[in-house]
Formats: C-alpha cells, structure tokens, sequence
C-alpha cells in the first residue's frame, strides 16, 4: 500500500484497560488481516485491515474524533500504518497500543481466538445464566421419527438456511422469531426447537421466546446443524421454506409479548426530535440501526439508517459498530423486533440502546440499498477503469503484457471462482505480488464489487510504476453478471490466504467435521475466559 508517514502516540496496555472501563467513547481496532487476527486479538477490539480501511473505518467509526486504539502483534507495523492512514483520513484522535496484543498479553490481559468473540461469549453467558434448555441431536432426531407435534425454526439468514437445514426446519431469523413465532405455533402443546449452525443464535432466539412468553416448551438444539451432522443425520440443501409475515392477531400477541420485555430490560424508546437532536451532537456517536429484514429494508428505510438485521445485530454486533459506549437507536415498524434486539443489546452492555418510537410512520423513506461508504483518494482523484468488454477482448488478444490481481476474498476467489488466469493477492501485500508476477505492461485489479481495487490502483503504481495500471468497472461481480467464464480453485496465490477466517464449512470434505468439532468445543470454552478478563462484565437485570 502507498507509504504514509507514521504516528508516534501510543498507549500503554494499563493505560487501555482503564479506558475500557471508564464509561467514554472507544473504538479498539485491529489493523491485521481477519483470518490473523482470528487467532489472537483483545476482546473488545473489531477487525479493521489496513488493506480494507477506507471501506470499513466510516460505517464501524462514523465520528472523527472518536477515540482510537489501533492494535496488531506488536511486530507487524500494521497497526502503526494503519493509525497513520487513518489521520490522513480525519480520524484524529487515534492512537497505537504499545506493543500490540504481545504486550496486552504480558500485563496480564486476556486474549482471544475467534471472530464475533463478545457476542459468542454473551450467547455462552446468557445460556449459564439463565439455564437455557437445549436438545441433543439424537433426541430431536427421534421425535421427528415419530411424528411428535413441534417446529423447528431456524435463526439464520435464509441465504445460510439455504446451504444447509435441519429436516422439516422453517427458516425464521432471530429478530423475527416474536415477529412470526404465532403465525407457525398455535397450540401451547407444540414443542418450539430453535437451531442455528452452531450455539449463538440457538441460545439467544430460543430465550427470546422464552423471554417474551411463548407458553410452549421451547428448546435449542445443541450445538446446531454442527452438532447435527456429527451425530451423523443428513442436512437438508436448497430448501426456502421461510416464515410468513405475521397476521394482525400474530402482531398484536407480539407487541403485547414485548411490552414485557421492555420493562423487565429497562428498553426505552424516543421520537424523532430527540433523535435528531442526538445526531447533532458532535460530542456522541449515535448509529441508526434497521433491524428487519434486508427485503424490507430495501424496500423503504429512514435516510442514514444502516440495514442490520437484529438476530444478526446480535450474533455479530462488532461487525455494525465498533464505538462502545455510543448510543444505538433501533428502527423497525412496529416495535417488536427492535425492542428484542435492544433487550439482547442491553444485556451485552450497550446501556444507551433505545427504539425510536413510530420509526417509519407518515416518513419519507430511501428505497434500494445505499452504496458502500468510503473515504480516500480514489473518491477525488479520478481513477483509471477498464470495462469488462474491454478486459475480456484483452486477455482474448495479447494476455502475455496483461496481468489481474483479484484483491477480493481468498475465499470468493477460491470458492465463486475468478477471471480466468487472474492472480490472488491482498491490497497490503502487493509487493509480494510484485516479486511473483514481475513486471508487466497492464495490470488491472479487481474485487467482489470493485470499490477496493479502485483505492489499490495507488497503491500498485508504488509497485509498477512503469505499467499501466488500472481497475475493473464493477468487478468480478460485473464480469460474471456479464456472462464471462469463471475459472475454479486457488490456482494463483500470491500470498497466504489468511485474509479471511474460514468457517468450518468452507473447509474441504474430509476435514469439515473436525473443523465444526473445534468450533463447538472454542465456542463453549469462551465463558471460562470471560471469569479471567476483568474488562468484560455483563450487566444483570431481574
């Protein structure tokens, strides 16, 4: 990536773990690939590599003066690079931790393997906590066998419902689950099982029914569709079976149902005005949150509202927001899906999380999804584009003096396939791209949708300074909607793939079940570590 001048600030790990705690607004961020970060990271900290900063630093921190801890192991200088390119931006009151997670780790401070670590621990703590009833994979098995009178409700996004389902299963998110639980279960005697692929969403949609007063026994299935099929039953694929909207009665149990989640959480709700009077303070980060469905989102939002889905909101609040303490207000159109995610939120510790009261009513609404947000010099300087037309007849002609670099996921290059012949490789480690491919007379980048190869353009001139170098309009996504061959496999790293981390499903056949077994067993180790970090509390309520 193009050099920047780096910062000097630095806090010290005694220094961060008093920040933590002391009420103020911080963001701890770190800088390092997913896929590396996963073995190692602070609790508190949200993943923002320095290859993907411009895309993601506006959304997770949207105040520029927010406080910053800029975090890595200590050797990399990624954290210091990162630090410093963020000030270039506007984010100036950033700062790097001293020595990295190497440094936090020889004060005394708790490290973690994983992604989404504070929400997979919560959902660990609340089933501790509240002795959430779960299922075995056998039992549920044996019931379907025999016809018992239940449903299975799915927490997960239909697009994860789609790869894999347990038989019989309606796919109803997590945040939907009050929303549309009436319109499936009418009779108090149905038995209500409530899956997810591993724990989290399990856990946390099971006692949100519980929560909210749904008569029926209501269960999760251990350990999920992992679980599942390690106890070796076949999943369902491809299926679509999706719960329907509720009817006026189903609406009304749940807003009634909800009501008394609201007080026993503490969930409070605010109009418009004292809305707009909290995004006018240039003191307070406020983020506003959609938490229904990514149709209805599109559909019609409120202008500056991000789409987050609650049971989603939930399962990976650090992917949404990355501020802590900032202040959250919920939006849905009715109240009952908002006021579920806020309980949640609430008792993760995000005190100022609120519902905005007749969010959508009588409003003017956005419709379609608003493009990616992001800051640098692609959005000034104008940048060189080549389109998928123009990129297919090269590589047609004369591809010996063109070269592609796919800066997208390892795993979308690996798994949705990629332009024929087109190298893989990661936006901060061109140079290790530069010393395989050597020099060329074109080189184009590309990405899923082309944003992130368009801010690399820069940062590959470093790198060939003597080629042209240039982005692909709209792509990869655009030369596949162009009807253009894919080729399969990881065919031409450049670098290791550990940009991302790779769930146990995407792992090859033969080792996906003892990469499911290692997730379950880190999964339900997480609570044990949250009694060693005295930076992690949850709050309690009656």
């Amino acid at each position: 990536m193009t050099p920047v001048h780096a910062v000097s600030a630095t806090v010290d790990a005694t220094t961060l773990t008093g920040w933590l705690v002391d009420g103020g607004e911080l963001a701890v961020l770190d800088a390092r690939e997913q896929g590396v970060y996963f073995h190692s990271h602070l609790f508190h900290a949200t993943c923002v590599p320095l290859s993907q900063l411009e895309l993601l630093l506006p959304p997770l921190v949207p105040r520029h003066d927010t406080r910053i801890v800029w975090c890595d192991d200590g050797s990399s200088g990624l954290a210091v690079e990162a630090a410093a390119r963020a000030a270039q931006l506007g984010w100036s009151n950033g700062v790097v931790l001293d020595g990295g997670t190497a440094a936090w780790a020889a004060n005394g401070g708790e490290l973690y393997a994983g992604v989404n670590v504070p929400s997979k621990a919560f959902g660990e703590y609340v089933e501790r906590t509240y002795a959430t009833p779960h299922i075995p994979a056998g039992e549920l098995e044996a019931l379907l066998g025999s016809g018992a009178d239940m449903v299975i409700l799915d927490s997960r996004p239909l697009q994860e419902f789609r790869n894999m389902s347990i038989p019989t299963g309606t796919d109803c998110p997590g945040a939907e689950l009050v929303h549309r639980v009436k319109e499936l279960v009418s009779d108090p005697a149905t038995l209500v099982v409530v899956n997810c692929a591993g724990r989290t969403r399990s856990i946390i949609g099971s006692q949100s029914l519980i929560n909210a007063g749904l008569e029926n026994r209501v269960v999760a299935l251990e350990n999920g569709t992992m679980g599942w099929e390690l106890a070796g039953f076949q999943v369902d694929r491809g299926r679509e079976t999706h719960a329907p909207e509720p009817s006026a009665s189903s609406r009304a149990w749940a807003e009634a149902a909800v009501g008394q989640v609201a007080r026993r959480f503490g969930v409070e709700r605010i109009d418009h005005d004292q809305l707009a009077g909290w995004e006018a303070d240039p003191a307070r980060t406020t983020y506003l949150l959609d938490v229904r469905t990514p149709d209805e989102y599109a559909a019609g939002h409120l202008s500056g509202s991000s789409s987050a889905p609650g049971g989603q909101l939930v399962q990976a609040t650090d992917e949404y927001v990355a501020t802590r303490n900032a202040r959250l207000v919920l939006v849905d159109d009715n109240g009952v899906r908002a006021t579920m995610t806020a309980s949640w939120l609430r008792q993760m510790g995000w005190d100022d999380v609120v519902v905005l009261d007749a969010a959508l009513a009588g409003r003017p609404l956005d419709v379609g999804v608003p493009a990616r947000r992001s800051v640098g010099p692609a959005l000034t300087i104008p940048t060189p584009l080549i389109k998928v037309s123009e990129l297919a007849a090269r590589l047609t002609g004369d591809s010996g003096s063109i070269a592609v670099i796919d800066i997208g996921t390892s795993l979308k290059y690996r798994k949705k396939g990629h332009i024929p012949g087109a190298w893989w490789g990661v936006r901060s480690r061109l140079a290790d791209a530069r010393a395989l491919i050597g020099e060329v007379a074109t080189l184009v980048l590309t990405s899923t949708d082309g944003q992130l190869a368009k801010l690399a353009v820069v940062d590959a001139l470093q790198h060939w300074p003597d080629a042209e170098v240039m982005a692909l309009a709209g792509g990869t996504k655009g030369w596949r909607h162009a009807g253009h061959d894919m080729e399969a496999g990881f065919t031409r790293p450049t670098t290791e793939a550990d940009d991302v981390w790779y769930k146990p499903y995407d792992h090859d056949d033969e080792v996906v079940a003892q990469h499911m077994q290692d997730y379950l067993t880190w999964e339900i180790a997480l609570v044990d570590q949250l009694d060693r970090d005295p930076t992690v509390t949850f709050p309690t309520f009656g």
